[in-house]
């Protein structure tokens, strides 16, 4: 029997509605064994969607570290997967210029990550998210988005 894939997968993504307005947070967690766990969260706070994703992102390592026992947190691995071209820079991009209205909770988000022993965050386009992006939409009443392939014709 193979043994489990020893890394957590988090899929993450956050909405605000109108933007700023309303913050939505959704996550996708896959623990090693396979199982999954979702988050969908309205959040009482308003905010842009930077702020939304970043929040989601927290939500979920949250979320993880509270499923974990002491000893998996210390050799536990994260793969986190965004569509936000911002909270992926500014978190695994040294001297990247910081975004000053949310350093406070860039600096809170490293410190989440720095609970593991290791993280990969990567940047995925938009489309490659849907499932995170649907959880987020939800938390605030909202249907998934309408996935268009191509350029509009104009007529």
């Amino acid at each position: 029997m193979a043994e489990p894939n020893p890394t957590w997968a988090i899929q993450c993504d956050g909405s605000a509605v109108p933007n700023p307005g309303r913050m939505g947070l959704g996550a996708l967690i896959t623990r090693p064994d396979g199982s999954q766990h979702t988050l969908s969260v309205a959040t009482q706070a308003t905010g842009c969607n930077n702020e939304a994703e970043l929040r989601a992102l927290m939500a979920a390592l949250q979320w993880a570290l509270s499923d974990m026992t002491p000893a998996q947190a210390r050799i536990a691995e994260v793969a986190i997967q965004c569509d936000n071209s911002i909270v992926v820079a500014q978190l695994s991009q040294a001297g990247e210029p910081p975004v000053a209205r949310l350093a406070p909770l860039f600096d809170e988000a490293r410190a989440l990550l720095a609970a593991f022993a290791h993280c990969q965050l990567r940047w995925v386009p938009r489309h490659r998210n849907a499932q995170a992006d649907a959880l987020a939409r939800l938390a605030l009443g909202l249907g998934p988005k309408v996935q268009t392939h191509g350029k509009r014709r104009r007529r």
